[in-house]
């Protein structure tokens, strides 16, 4: 027999087989329905014979539904499993099933664990089989025991768009949605916190819907017409007619020069035309277009029609007509560094309508302006002019950027490098997230300030900022303080009895033994702490290791290897000098407090 045959007769019988399954799953349930009618100890009356209706009613047709597949204890099928079973009873012409015969239908289609769980409570006749309700309750406490709302919305707060489409992003807020039931704002809410930063810039100015549904429509069809214009559409090419073949000349002297002169020298797009218009040109600058051929893929530089004559003749020209240039920005090395120590960052103060904000600048002598990200402008806020006229921008290869035109500046903003520099500035809005803000070769050269290249600072300023950007600061004159007399080390007369608590001797000894200990007790179940480790400096560092070798000598302390200890640092005095602290607080809190009672003054002069 052909194996092609053969499968074929074989998927038949398979189809066969589960048809006759999908029938005595009716069958199993057309019984159970009537013998629950006929143990129902009580007859109904008969129905009284009502006068029949010429209308015909229209007869109803059920759906024939297959029976859920097997359940077998997987967590994640539990409610799909349990749904298709409601869906299954309802549609079913056997819906007036007892709870205990929707018990055994179910429990006809667990297998492996979920069925090893039933039995037992099928066996012994336990009282939840009675009750289908509490039996699909204490299945999914068993087999599907998650908090779905409650994770679910831990989770809706914390997905975000990132690169994909709003649609993807919204199918998935969606699918969370459905297991919370919070408010129409709360849901908006945490939808647009999802957004991407871009295209949350994008919604900035715009009137968003109230009702989530709108909301998810109105972003849906944004992002589309977005990646849309990130993606235009290929431009027809405007065909041009072929030029006509020019005859060759021939020179009767045989000259190769004389030839040469009598062809003439004929530009494909000047024949007949002297130039675009201005609105022509206006045009294609606006829309990033070749000046030459109006192609989108080119520039004027690259263009594939553009004649191309000899040195002289190019040198010829730029001295009788010269070409006009836009800012351009060159992008060095440096640009494309991911590392800061790569850069040169200056740490500046931004002022504008009150608001301050701190941030860094990156020195770029490549650039030739100020730049400022336009991202970074729009998440602080910053309030923005339309440029007169557009800007190109280019690399230093001359290719154009991802964002090819500068049409917006910022408004005047105050800028204070250092402690006394101020300045009033304004910055080009460019698309730069590694470089929010960057100072180029214009205020470089204003300012000319000194760079140590090798810390990577700002030494000193340019004369011109001595009296324009510099702030002043005042001098304080000179002041004669009078010398203090030294301190007498002798003891007065009046406490030469008390000598001895003078004496520095003294406190290099410990007190003698007693015969009594004061303990310290911790509180149960604690153990004492491990000291903090403080950062000290080379001079601090040497005096605690003198600290510690004096003390050390005298007895005060002696050495551990216990995993336990206290932090250890130093407060400068009023004199200069460094004072030890040990930092005793975390064995304090853990200390039982020695609550005894403490004589007043007045009873021990008494």
């Amino acid at each position: 027999m052909d194996p092609a045959d053969l499968s074929n007769q074989l998927a038949r019988i398979a189809a066969r087989q589960e048809e006759q399954d999908h029938r005595m799953d009716q069958i199993s349930l057309a019984l159970q329905t009537l013998l629950n009618r006929s143990n129902t100890g009580t007859t109904n009356p008969p129905d009284p014979v009502l006068p029949r209706v010429s209308s015909v009613s229209p007869e109803r047709h059920r759906l024939s539904m297959k029976a859920p597949l097997r359940y077998d204890g997987t967590p994640s099928l539990c409610r799909g499993f349990l749904t298709q079973l409601e869906i299954l009873f309802e549609n079913n012409p056997g819906s007036c099933m007892s709870d205990k015969a929707k018990v055994g239908y179910l429990i006809n289609h667990l297998t492996e664990k979920a069925l090893l769980w039933a039995t037992p409570l099928w066996e012994n006749k336990k009282p939840i089989i009675y009750d289908y309700e509490g039996f699909t309750s204490e299945l999914k406490r068993t087999f599907d025991p998650s908090r779905r709302a409650t994770n679910a919305g831990r989770s809706l707060f914390h997905i975000k768009q990132g690169n994909r489409r709003v649609s993807d992003y919204a199918i998935e807020f969606k699918t969370l949605t459905s297991e919370v039931l919070w408010p129409n704002d709360v849901l908006t809410l945490a939808f647009t916190e999802g957004l991407n930063e871009a295209f949350m810039f994008e919604l900035a100015p715009l009137k968003l819907p109230e009702n989530l549904d709108h909301l998810i429509d109105f972003c849906i069809a944004m992002d589309d017409q977005i990646r849309e214009r990130r993606h235009p559409r290929d431009r027809p090419r405007r065909v041009l007619p072929p030029l006509p073949l020019l005859p060759r000349h021939t020179s009767t002297s045989g000259n190769p020069e004389n030839a040469k002169t009598d062809m003439p020298v004929v530009e494909p797009m000047q024949i007949g035309k002297t130039g675009i218009s201005e609105a022509e040109r206006a045009h294609r600058r606006e829309k990033g277009l070749c000046f030459y051929c109006a192609g989108a893929d080119h520039f004027r530089l690259q263009c594939p029609q553009r004649p191309r004559v000899s040195r002289g003749r190019v040198a010829n020209r730029v001295k009788e007509q010269p070409i006009p240039r836009l800012s351009v920005l060159c992008m060095p090395p440096l640009w494309i560094v991911k590392k800061k120590k790569s850069r040169i960052l200056v740490p500046i103060s931004l002022t504008w309508e009150g608001v301050h904000l701190k941030t860094e600048a990156f020195l770029d002598s490549g650039a030739s302006g100020n730049f400022m990200d336009k991202y970074f402008a729009a998440k602080n806020l910053l309030p923005l002019v339309l440029k007169e006229k557009p800007l190109m921008v280019e690399a230093i290869d001359g290719k154009p950027l991802s964002c090819p035109h500068i049409t917006h500046d910022t408004v005047d903003v105050c800028m204070k490098t250092g402690v006394l520099h101020h300045e009033t500035i304004r910055f080009q809005i460019i698309e730069s997230p590694s470089c929010p803000v960057v100072l180029g070769f214009p205020w470089l050269t204003e300012h000319n300030p000194v760079i140590d290249w090798v810390q990577r600072d700002i030494k000193c300023w340019g004369p011109s900022c001595q009296s324009n950007c510099l702030g002043r600061v005042n001098v304080i004159g000179s002041l004669n303080i009078a010398t203090a007399p030294p301190l007498s080390t002798e003891v007065p007369d009046c406490y030469l009895a008390l000598k001895e608590v003078f004496s520095k001797a003294r406190t290099e000894v410990l007190p003698p033994h007693r015969p009594y200990d004061c303990a310290i007790d911790l509180l149960p179940g604690t153990m004492p702490p491990r000291g903090h480790v403080y950062p000290l400096s080379q001079k601090e560092n040497d005096i605690m290791e003198e600290y510690i070798r004096e003390n050390l000598e005298r007895g005060f302390i002696r050495r551990s290897s216990s995993p336990a200890g206290a932090g250890f640092f130093f407060v400068s005095k009023k004199e200069g000098d460094l004072r030890p602290c040990i930092d005793y607080r975390g064995l304090n809190r853990i200390t039982i407090r020695n609550a005894y009672p403490i004589p007043l003054i007045t009873e021990l002069f008494d």
